[in-house]
């Protein structure tokens, strides 16, 4: 499984980006997809999760404004973000995470898009 994320940026706050992550291999509509960033000295943290049931969860302190949603057809996530604040500044990467019988649950990452927003 291979995931490869774009459409990082520099905008100014107020603005909006979309990111997009296409996945790559063995994964079905059933696995769970989701977006975390990394800011820097910062730990990795969790942005937006979407099960395969399209149960969705936000971090609280981008609720209202940024929208997970996934296109299985085309083997996609996404990540609309608006009202950007300088404090979304990070790496974002996308997860995918596969289940099989043989190994159970495993997590796949993608390299990360820089998103940085201007005050």
């Amino acid at each position: 499984v291979q995931l490869q994320a774009s459409g990082g940026g520099l905008v100014q706050a107020g603005g909006s980006l979309r990111l997009s992550c296409v996945v790559s291999g063995s994964i079905f509509s059933s696995d769970a997809l989701g977006w975390y960033r990394q800011a820097p000295g910062k730990q990795r943290e969790l942005v937006a999760v979407i099960t395969g049931s399209d149960n969705i969860n936000y971090a609280d302190s981008v609720k209202g404004r940024f929208t997970i949603s996934r296109d299985n057809a085309k083997n996609t996530v996404y990540l609309q973000m608006n009202s950007l604040k300088s404090e979304d500044t990070g790496v974002y990467y996308c997860k995918a995470r596969v289940w099989t019988i043989l190994r159970g649950h495993t997590d796949y990452w993608g390299q990360g898009t820089q998103v940085t927003v201007s005050s």
